[in-house]
């Protein structure tokens, strides 16, 4: 299936406030804690979601997706797992009323984003966050 279009992932960009970051770790060094550096610097809210840490980015870490408090509305789920872990990922994304999944570049799972889709969110796949914002929101 066919992957957002450029003024898709514009809107997304641009509408969304708060970006829970599968995946994400604590060593700098990592893509993700680069790319939600990057997203945190741009004014956006990151939520970690890590159960291997307490903290990330100054922002407290969660186990899951489902582990963050409901009264925190996730716009996007920033997925940095496996391909293998996407759909559970996905699931748990539909449930929390999330808008959109965004699976980072090298990452895809075309059922997975079917089942989104259907249930009325946006995805992007292969795709990296903090690239696509320089190219089309702050171009």
């Amino acid at each position: 299936m066919a992957n957002a279009s450029d003024e898709e992932i514009k809107a997304i960009l641009e509408e969304a406030k708060t970006v829970a970051v599968v995946g994400l770790s604590d060593n700098p060094e990592r893509e993700s804690y680069q790319v939600a550096a990057y997203l945190k610097a741009q004014g956006y809210r990151i939520i970690p979601v890590n159960p291997n840490v307490r903290e990330v980015l100054g922002e407290r870490a969660y186990p899951t997706l489902s582990d963050i408090p409901k009264d925190i509305k996730v716009d996007v789920v920033d997925i940095f797992r496996r391909p293998e872990f996407i759909p559970e990922i996905v699931d748990q994304a539909i449930a929390r009323g999330a808008k959109a999944v965004w699976m980072q570049k090298g990452l895809a799972h075309n059922a997975a984003a079917d089942k989104a889709r259907t249930a009325g969110l946006a995805v992007v796949m292969d795709r990296c966050m903090m690239v696509e914002h320089r190219r089309l929101v702050q171009g």
